[in-house]
This record gives structure tokens, C-alpha cells and sequence, in this order.
């Protein structure tokens, strides 16, 4: 089977330093970052504009979640397609499809005229959202080589790690000084500019398809991943997994989920929608464990600290963006020495270090008060950031480095499912327990109470009657709201510093010398 490597020599590893990143494969590279800030940054500032499209189109928080909730279940239902898609069309055809998909989709989102309407095109711009990780993986590993997946992993590791930090900051700021309809059409010249890049620079497709296309796996894993993290996602809301509302799509999800499992397993079956034999490979089972692990405890505790700013501290999201910078400043210092090493002495050491720096970082944020001094938060979080640069990136560069060229498509597409469906499963989990430790606090609950309550004075004088005080007690007690509050954010930092320990277990068993390369006639699929 003809593949990338064939068609472009520059991509070859071979040649006088093979441990070098090419000006060929740092072109690629280009490509690749260029369409990953795209997908991951749209995620992170549509968040801070649900509040907006609350007042522009009338709606409660709920219905504007579906602007999230669609995104997120297009993306997870697209990305078991991706890998079987690569090998029939190529990496090339399928990347500019993606970009326009995701670019048109977000012209479309910028011309919405109704809650629906922004719904139906966030889905649009999902189904192309969710090609453009895998592939850019695909893409780039195939590009660099097993000599040096290590340092192209770092380089996609960038708009990974950054997206969610900065993402607020670029949305806070075009909300703030032009409208909301700004946070998509910036899309439209960096998506323009990433299908001439693309274009340009990516090599030819020149496939011949075989493979025939998995119907049953997909009518069972697409909608059973959907179903699944829409229950997911339904937590937060509900405050509990324990309602028909999240229950019936999570356990519908997970049975299509097991179901698709031996199917992938069957002999009878050449060509699974999702590789699952891929798990023979014992660097693959072990690196998605680990970014199971770290993807939970990692994208779960990004929620807190944006809203640690917002509702203890009394930032605006802009502000709430600026100060979580440090983290990202430490994620760009250590994320190149980590793929540089990772590809000479192997990514376990890396890795144990990483996280072992990230817990000490989280512990930190574990005596977090309401008057913590900024140059202590910020200190944590630059301690945070340099662990994140030498985890995540390493983690796939231990799942890919190994893998034939033929399969890597199949291993990112593997790698991506598991990273959505943890951060999902992370953000709910941290959502519930945070609400619940507040839920806990009178303070909280009485401020909560009097805010619902308004002008009402009849109503202010239910909730005083509700809670037992008195008029000349509640002064005392809304004084205590952000104690309290920053009280109940430690409590959550103690579950989201054990859950990135033991991230430690698996990252253990990660390789922790140089990983093999694949011979060249095994990495062309001969």
C-alpha cells in the first residue's frame, strides 16, 4: 500500500541527521498546528460566550449549553471515522475537507439568527473539529518518522496544552470589544489560510483503497460514543449521575460501546472501524491508560481554575485568562527539551517527572484561600505548566513511536477517542463535586437564595426565615461567602491532586529507554 512516506522524501527519517526536524517536516508541522489552534481554541472560547448568548437569544444556560453539547457529541461521533477515512482518501483530501468543514461552519455559526440555528452549524463545525486532531497526528508522525515522533508530538502538544489557557483570553477580548459574532469569524482567515497551507505544502494522495468500510461498527461505536457523552455531559446539570436524564443515554452509550467490542475483535472483520488489536501492543494499552489517567485529572481541573478567578476573586473572564498564562508560559519551556528526550532516552522518565511536577504544582492549590496571595497562585500554576509540557506529548509519543505507518492513523484515532471521552468524563465529575462542596456551604446557599430572590422583599424575607437569620446577621454571613467558597475549590484540588498521582501507576510501565524503531520497509506497510 502506498503511503505519505512514499510520496514525499523529505518525510523520510533517513538521511544525514535523522534526529533533526527538517525544514520539510517543520512545514508540515505548520499545517497541522495551524488547524489544531483552530479546533481546540473554538472549544475554549465559546465557553466564555454562553452567558451572552443567554441574553441575545433568550435562553436559559441549559439551552445554551447545547452550543457546547452538540460540538462535543459531532466531534466524538467523527473521530472513530477518521482513521478509516485516512487510509481510503488520504491524509490530504480528508484535511482540507476537515478545515472547510470546520471554517464554513463557523462563518454559518457567525450568521445565526436563532439558538437553533447556532446549534445546528456548531455541529457542522464539529464534524470537521473532530478530523482535525487525528489526522494532524497521522499526518505529522508519518511526516517525521519513529526517530523523532517525540520532538512532532511537541509540537502538537502546543495548541493541546495552550487552547484551553488562552482560549478564554482571545474570547473575553472579542466578546469585550466587538460582538460574539467575532469569536467564529476569526476562523474564516486562519481556516483560509490553512487549506492554501495545506495545499500546498502536504504531499500528494495517492491511495489505493482496499479497505472496506466497517457499516455495523459504525452504526454501534458513532452513536454509542455520542449517547455516552451526552449523559456525560448531562451530569453538571443534574448534579447527579442517578436521573433518567443522564442514566438512559449513558448506559444506551455504553452498551453500543461493549457491544462494538467483539465485533472489532472478530476475525471475520478485516478492517474495524476502530483498531482494536492495536492494544497487543503493550507501549499502546499502557500510554492510553495513562492519558485516560492524566486527561480525567487534567482538562477536569482546568475548570476550576478560570472559575476560582471568576467567582472568588471577582475577575472578568478576560482577567481569569491573563492569570492563567504562567501556566502556559511553563507547558512552552519544558515541552521541547521533553520531546527531544523523549526520543532519545524514551518517554517514561519524562513522563514520571512530569506528573510527579504537576501533583506538587495541584497540591499547591490545596491551601488555596480566598486572599492567597496572586504571586503564589501564579507560582503554582508556572510549577503546573512545566509538568503538563512533559506529560501529555510524551504519553502518544510512547503509543505512536512503535506503530507501523499503516496503523498510526489507526492509533491516533484511538488515542483521540480515549482524550475525549476522559476530558468529558473530567468535567463532569469536577462540575458535580465542586457544586456539591458548595452546595455544602450556608453562605453560599444563602447568597445563592437572596441573588434568585432580587428586590423582592417578600422573597428576601423567606430566604432569611428559610435559613433561620436575621436581618442583622446576614451581613456576617455574606462576609464569609468567599472563605467558604475558596474552601469548598481546596477540597476539589484534593481530589484533582490524588486522581493526577496516580496517573504515576501506568506511567510507570511506560518504555524508559529509547523506543525501537520500525524498520523502513515495515513503516511503508510492505
Amino acid at each position: 500500500m502506498t503511503t505519505d512516506l512514499q510520496q514525499h522524501p523529505a518525510e523520510s527519517p533517513a538521511g544525514g541527521d535523522s534526529d533533526r526536524l527538517d525544514k520539510s517536516v517543520l512545514l508540515v508541522a505548520g499545517v497541522v498546528v495551524l488547524g489544531a489552534i483552530m479546533s481546540i481554541l473554538d472549544i475554549t472560547v465559546v465557553s466564555v460566550a454562553l452567558e451572552t448568548f443567554q441574553r441575545e437569544f433568550d435562553a436559559t444556560a441549559a439551552e445554551v449549553a447545547w452550543t457546547m453539547t452538540g460540538y462535543t457529541l459531532a466531534l466524538a461521533s467523527v473521530i472513530p471515522l477518521t482513521g478509516w477515512a485516512a487510509d481510503r482518501f488520504g491524509t490530504k483530501r480528508l484535511y482540507l475537507l476537515a478545515v472547510l468543514l470546520f471554517t464554513a461552519g463557523s462563518v454559518l455559526c457567525a450568521t445565526a439568527t436563532s439558538l437553533e440555528m447556532l446549534v445546528l452549524f456548531r455541529v457542522l463545525q464539529g464534524l470537521g473539529g473532530g478530523m482535525l486532531m487525528p489526522l494532524g497526528m497521522t499526518i505529522l508522525t508519518r511526516a517525521a518518522g519513529p526517530e523523532r515522533v517525540g520532538r512532532v508530538m511537541a509540537v502538537l502538544g502546543i495548541p493541546m496544552l495552550l487552547g484551553p489557557i488562552f482560549g478564554p483570553i482571545l474570547g473575553g477580548a472579542l466578546i469585550d470589544s466587538a460582538s460574539w459574532h467575532w469569536i467564529f469569524l476569526i476562523n474564516l482567515p486562519i481556516g483560509a489560510a490553512a487549506i492554501v497551507y495545506a495545499w500546498i505544502v502536504l504531499p500528494k494522495d495517492e491511495v489505493e483503497p482496499s479497505e472496506t468500510f466497517d457499516w455495523l461498527g459504525m452504526l454501534l461505536l458513532s452513536p454509542g460514543l455520542a449517547a455516552f457523552l451526552y449523559g456525560v455531559s448531562s451530569i453538571p446539570e443534574h448534579g447527579t449521575a442517578l436521573t433518567p436524564e443522564v442514566m438512559v443515554p449513558m448506559v444506551l452509550g455504553a452498551l453500543l460501546i461493549i457491544a462494538f467490542v467483539p465485533w472489532a475483535l472478530n476475525r471475520r472483520n478485516l478492517h474495524p472501524l476502530v483498531e482494536l488489536r492495536l492494544f497487543k501492543n503493550r507501549n499502546m494499552t499502557v500510554a492510553v491508560l495513562a492519558m485516560m489517567l492524566f486527561a480525567i485529572a487534567f482538562f477536569g481541573a482546568s475548570l476550576l481554575f478560570p472559575l476560582y478567578f471568576i467567582q472568588v476573586r471577582g475577575e472578568d473572564a478576560l482577567g481569569a485568562g491573563l492569570l492563567l498564562a504562567p501556566q502556559g508560559i511553563g507547558a512552552m519551556i519544558t515541552m521541547p527539551i521533553a520531546g527531544i528526550l523523549a526520543d532519545r532516552i524514551g518517554p517514561g522518565k519524562i513522563v514520571l517527572t512530569g506528573i510527579t511536577v504537576i501533583t506538587v504544582g495541584m497540591a499547591m492549590f490545596t491551601q488555596i484561600e480566598a486572599d492567597t496571595s496572586y504571586p503564589y497562585i501564579l507560582g503554582a500554576l508556572f510549577v503546573m505548566g512545566l509538568g503538563m509540557g512533559g506529560t501529555m506529548m510524551p504519553i502518544m509519543t510512547a503509543a505512536l513511536a512503535t506503530l507501523t505507518a499503516h496503523n498510526v492513523a489507526r492509533g491516533s484515532t484511538l488515542l483521540n477517542i480515549t482524550q475525549q471521552v476522559a476530558a468529558s468524563m473530567g468535567t463532569a465529575l469536577f462540575s458535580v463535586i465542586l457544586t456539591n462542596e458548595l452546595k455544602g456551604k450556608e453562605s453560599v446557599a444563602v447568597a445563592g437564595a437572596l441573588q434568585s430572590a432580587g428586590d423582592d422583599q417578600a422573597a428576601v424575607a423567606a430566604v432569611l426565615e428559610k435559613f433561620g437569620l436575621s436581618p442583622d446577621q446576614l451581613d456576617a454571613v455574606l462576609a464569609q461567602v468567599p472563605a467558604d467558597m475558596a474552601d469548598a475549590f481546596a477540597t476539589v484540588f484534593m481530589v484533582a491532586t490524588i486522581l493526577v498521582a496516580c496517573c504515576l501507576i501506568p506511567a510507570a510501565f511506560l518504555p524508559r529507554t529509547k523506543v525501537a524503531p520500525v524498520d523502513p520497509a515495515a513503516m511503508m506497510g510492505h
